[in-house]
């Protein structure tokens, strides 16, 4: 089993489930016809292509940072509870079954890896995004594993900083997180695709005294 490097603190931690909200109220903003979405996670309302208006505007100051022949893709931004909710249970259920000698709080502390538990995902706020790079024709770059691939089926490799990716996948996450950055996005280190503001985790990573955004309802 790929086990998180000691310095990567996970959604999990009470590091991050013990920053407060302040919920400042800001609106969801679709992400369509602002950046280039990809509706390979498209839902029947277009929850997906929804995100807080001050993480678009950041993605939209990031998407100027970066070079020509260069764009952000956005997969995946606001995520129902209830769909947060199956995708962690799920997953746990998995790693429960597949490793059978973790006991329940491992296979929790496991699953928020890949998967935030519901109480604390940034998805369901509208404060995430999962995204990656494309040519202008649409083609995405090369970034080491698929969005979404998890630890077990990449060995790893998901992990922002894994070694076991090749030279031009390094350099185009290099490239993604120097547009990001400078945004004020921060990343979650085990997905290199996952990216947020506003959430728990960005006041984790930031120092911020509470958080921006909890969870909101979509009502596109």
């Amino acid at each position: 089993m790929w086990h998180s490097p000691n310095d990567v603190v996970l959604i999990s931690d009470p590091r991050v489930t013990s920053i407060p909200v302040r919920e400042s109220g800001e609106p969801l903003a679709d992400v369509r016809g602002r950046l280039r979405v990809d509706d390979r996670l498209a839902d029947d309302r277009g929850a997906y292509a929804y995100l807080r208006e001050g993480v678009l505007r950041r993605l939209e100051h990031a998407e100027r940072l970066l070079p020509d022949g260069y764009h952000l893709l956005v997969v995946e931004g606001y995520r129902p509870v209830a769909t947060q909710r199956r995708i962690f249970d799920q997953y746990r259920a998995e790693l429960q079954t597949t490793f059978p000698n973790m006991s329940p709080d491992q296979v929790y502390i496991a699953a928020s890896r890949y998967v935030s538990p519901v109480e604390v995902a940034p998805h369901t706020a509208g404060a995430a995004v999962d995204l990656t790079l494309c040519a202008p024709d649409g083609l995405e770059y090369d970034m080491g594993t698929a969005v979404n691939d998890n630890p077990e089926q990449s060995d790893g490799a998901c992990f922002t900083a894994a070694p076991n990716i090749s030279d031009d996948a390094r350099a185009n996450r290099k490239l993604l997180a120097a547009a990001l950055e400078p945004a004020g996005l921060v990343n979650y280190p085990t997905e290199w695709w996952h990216w947020s503001y506003g959430d728990r985790y960005w006041a984790m990573s930031t120092q911020a005294e509470h958080a921006l955004f909890g969870p909101v309802e979509f009502t596109g």
